[in-house]
């Protein structure tokens, strides 16, 4: 599955979160790192939904850059 990540410059470092998994976030020093370390959170989210028995959602959301 391919889920939407919108990636934040949070200060000194950045932060990661997924718009389709509440609660799937990830924080690193650079964007690579931010990125490996999302990448495995939705891992790890998804396997604890399916241990606990929960729907993984689909993903739907979609992230497009818009001039302005």
């Amino acid at each position: 599955m391919r889920y939407a990540v919108v990636i934040e410059k949070a200060g000194k470092n950045y932060s990661a979160y997924v718009p389709d998994l509440p609660g799937c976030i990830a924080t690193g020093a650079t964007v690579a790192e931010v990125e490996n370390e999302i990448r495995e959170a939705i891992r790890f989210h998804i396997e604890g939904l399916r241990e606990d028995g929960l729907p993984v959602p689909d993903p739907v959301s979609l992230a497009e850059y818009v001039e302005a």
